[in-house]
């Protein structure tokens, strides 16, 4: 584990046979039973991320300010949290406060030109 990284003690329950083999690797790996779960957890969110739909559910989610921008960044990377942002940014912005075009206006000034699908 990182030293200087913050550290927060979780406590759950696991099935007591997923404990017995995660101390048993542990073991073998000369290492102890938390570093074993902290690596499995890492490459399970390493490859949770990198599925489309996941990320989509992260970027939902980003939407809906059920998550901040930094735990999005770490779960996507950088650059598609960059993308999510300026979409959320974009999503959020009022419309422009424009009136529906006349239906009477003749857009192209009486100009229009035809295509002869042959040349």
């Amino acid at each position: 584990m990182a030293a200087d990284t913050e550290h927060k003690r979780v406590h759950f329950l696991s099935p007591e046979e997923l404990i017995e083999q995660a101390d048993a690797l542990a073991d073998i790996e000369g290492t102890d039973r938390t570093d074993i779960i902290i690596d499995a957890l890492r490459e399970y969110i390493a490859e949770a991320t990198e599925d489309e739909r996941f990320r989509q559910r992260v970027a939902e989610a980003y939407y809906d300010d059920r998550i901040e921008y930094d735990l999005l960044k770490a779960l996507v990377g950088t650059e598609q949290a960059r993308t999510f942002q300026l979409l959320k940014r974009d999503l959020e912005s009022e419309p422009l406060d424009l009136a529906d075009p006349d239906e009477d206006a003749d857009v192209y000034d009486g100009e229009t030109a035809t295509v002869d699908p042959e040349d």
